[in-house]
């Protein structure tokens, strides 16, 4: 579990922690991707192309892409061999070092995320649905600070939602956040970008400031709906929001507890029921578009 970004100090600033260039299997170059997110309206923008041999292990510098307005963080998404069902892993890791080496022949994917997080990247299981990750695999990623909960482009497949196995990996006592994100590539296929993105509660939009934030889980998750607070107060949940159709407490226990209405702007109700289970807030607009909470325990926000 992580802390609690509502009422800390600083701001909220969107971002895509999950898009490609033509670097490796995008359309586009690194900067039109930029391009794209900053007229978009977004705040920052990881280009984290695939880190594979067959592309020369890119890891896309985008520095000279900021300006006082915008950022972007640098990273990549890891390959290593293999899981259970796939021939290599999808691990994603933002905030690496620009002399970041490629994976060692021996490197595993555990291996290869734990030296990604010790050179200070937030590393992430990407589209767990997708990717037919188990639970067996994800378990060994021992230096995982989240789950990519949605992925725009997976979407596409039906493999979008990857909640099922955080919950059991939070269950089984894994710390994690939860991060939605586009993973754009910006081919004629795909769908729309600018579907899914986080919420980064900080100071200031730095580089460094929006790494330190990841790294501590001030953040939510969102493909359009705003989450304004997400309270718990002696047993009780508030949640203030956007205008939504629905608002849901789930997690850690079967079941759940959902209200429903027109223009839910705020609800509060008691989580006795997840005890010392985990537990998150979705909240679903009128779209049918959604936004999460990282998952919380009861007793850790007063």
């Amino acid at each position: 579990m992580v802390e609690s970004p509502f009422g800390r100090a600083g701001r909220f600033w969107r971002g895509n922690l999950h898009a490609h260039s033509d670097r490796s299997d995008g359309a586009l170059s690194p900067r039109e991707v930029v391009g794209r997110y900053r007229e978009a309206g977004y705040d920052f923008v990881a280009v984290t192309d695939h880190f594979r041999a067959r592309h020369g292990f890119p890891l896309t510098d985008t520095r000279s892409f900021r300006t006082p307005e915008f950022t972007t963080l640098l990273g990549a998404e890891l390959h290593p061999p293999r899981t259970e069902f796939a021939s290599e892993w999808h691990l994603l890791a933002v905030g690496l070092p620009l002399d970041f080496r490629p994976p060692e022949p021996d490197e595993d994917g555990p291996g290869l995320a734990r030296r990604a997080r010790a050179a200070g990247a937030f590393v992430g299981l990407a589209h767990p649905a997708a990717s037919l990750l188990t639970a067996a695999d994800a378990a060994t990623v021992d230096a995982a600070h989240a789950v990519e909960v949605y992925n725009a482009l997976s979407a596409r497949e039906d493999r979008g939602d990857s909640w099922h196995l955080t919950d059991v990996l939070l269950n089984r006592g894994h710390r994690l956040g939860a991060f939605a994100a586009d993973d754009a590539h910006f081919q004629p296929q795909d769908p729309p970008a600018c579907a899914a993105w986080v919420w980064v509660r900080a100071e200031s939009r730095t580089p460094e400031a929006l790494s330190a934030a990841l790294k501590a889980g001030h953040y939510y998750a969102s493909t359009g709906p705003e989450l304004h607070d997400v309270r718990l107060s002696e047993g009780w949940l508030t949640v203030r929001c956007s205008p939504v159709r629905k608002i849901v407490i789930s997690g850690g226990v079967p079941g759940a507890i959902v209200q429903r209405g027109e223009a839910l702007t705020e609800w509060r109700a008691p989580v006795a029921m997840f005890r010392d289970r985990h537990f998150r807030v979705t909240v679903e607009d009128a779209a049918g578009r959604r936004a999460w909470s990282n998952p919380l325990l009861p007793g850790q926000y007063t």
